[in-house]
């Protein structure tokens, strides 16, 4: 694919970290813009080099005062990061706060760490559907460590999972018993645990009833990863270097037992499949004023085809 000359110098200068190119290149995801498949075919040869730790927890645990705490140690380690930090969409306005950055201020002036927020615009899961991309940017961007922070999300929405190296969950003393982090989802996807704000009364009592809840879970073989508990109080800075350990305990595992590259073609392969099961959405949504789709309505509704065979039909028309 021939690269035009106005992407092929955004991504140049995006190496080069001009924080101006990897906005504009952002942007050009988040509006799926025409000249997408240009920008991730130039970034393409540039990727696969990032970090990626997703964040997740409910509303109020401290997640954007803990990636900033986490981007302070990271940046004192000397590695550039990238922090992708999501917001909610209005169901009725379709706007968002986008204001996670206000809580990152302190590294607003540093050229090592480029921080945007994304609006999931609808898309459920805790991220906006334009994520997996943004993170290619800030990747072939040169950073060394994506941070990719969620909505306040619950027990379901479990997205970030599919789409991090590692993915931290935040917990706070207060939020919920070892009954409520035992429902299915969110102890699942946990490769560190973190419960924050832990001078709260209660912090012991969480770490206790997360390492016992983790405990019935599946078997686990030897050699197979258990994941980490760490106590912090991110708003103060203590225990970051803790979380930070964690992950680089984490990091290491991945490696020495393949698990890193295997989540990476899990992860290639969904995006690949998300962006095949967009397309061909779209596609179908065309035919809402085509005769053919009318036709097989016509047809299931006097009893001569059924939904399914209709939908093959349908799937044979457009593929």
């Amino acid at each position: 694919m021939t690269v035009p000359p106005d992407v092929a110098r955004l991504v140049a200068q995006a190496r080069e970290g001009a924080p101006r190119a990897v906005a504009r290149l952002i942007s050009l995801v988040e509006g799926a813009s025409p000249l997408l498949r240009e920008v991730m075919a130039a970034l393409a040869p540039h990727t696969g080099h990032a970090y990626v730790v997703g964040l997740t927890g409910a509303p109020g645990v401290g997640k954007s005062t803990s990636t900033s705490a986490l981007v302070t140690a990271y940046r004192r380690a000397g590695r550039r990061v990238g922090v992708l930090a999501v917001d909610p969409s209005s169901p009725f306005s379709g706007g968002a706060l986008l204001g996670d950055r206000i809580r990152m201020g302190e590294h607003v002036s540093d050229p090592g760490v480029y921080i945007r927020s994304m609006a999931t615009r609808g898309h459920l899961g805790g991220l906006a559907w334009a994520a997996p991309q943004a993170v290619r940017v800030l990747d072939a961007a040169g950073c060394d460590v994506v941070l990719v922070e969620t909505v306040g999300v619950g027990q379901s929405e479990v997205e970030i999972a599919s789409q991090a190296d590692t993915t931290l969950v935040l917990l706070a003393p207060g939020m919920g018993d070892g009954v409520q982090a035992a429902k299915a989802g969110i102890l699942e996807v946990g490769d560190v645990f973190v419960v924050n704000k832990a001078d709260r009364d209660g912090a012991d009592a969480t770490v206790r009833e997360l390492n016992h809840m983790l405990g019935l879970g599946e078997a686990r073989a030897v050699g197979d990863w258990r994941p980490s508990v760490v106590k912090t109080v991110a708003a103060r800075g203590e225990g970051v270097d803790d979380v930070v350990a964690a992950l680089d305990k984490h990091r290491a595992w991945l490696d020495e037992h393949g698990e890193l590259a295997a989540r990476r073609h899990r992860r290639a392969a969904r995006e690949v499949e998300t962006i095949a099961v967009t397309a061909l959405r779209e596609r179908i949504a065309d035919l809402r004023g085509d005769r053919r789709l009318d036709a097989l309505a016509d047809r299931i509704l006097a009893g001569t085809l059924d939904p399914y065979a209709a939908a093959d039909e349908l799937v044979a028309g457009v593929v």
